[in-house]
């Protein structure tokens, strides 16, 4: 009844390659290129990514602050009730 999820469709001319799973190399050039790579990302796009972040942040911030001074009262003006 049918064909298997990998026979689906008749496709010529196209040659794949397949490699083993235990043949892989999981953390192949890890070291050697994949952490430098991963500074170099780092450092093109630390100063496109950071500087809205800390404004928000401060935004936020000065905004909650500004929100709990105004929900506190004012002690002058209930000095003289006794």
């Amino acid at each position: 009844m049918g064909h298997g999820f990998g026979d689906l469709a008749r496709v010529r001319h196209i040659i794949t390659y397949t490699l083993s799973p235990f043949e892989q190399r999981a953390f192949a050039n890890y070291f050697s290129k994949g952490i430098p790579n991963s500074w170099r990302r780092f450092r093109e796009h630390v100063f496109r990514v950071v500087p809205p972040f800390v404004i928000s942040y401060m935004i936020y911030t000065w905004g909650n602050r500004q929100h709990e001074l105004s929900m506190k009262k004012n002690p002058a003006d209930y000095a003289n009730d006794n």
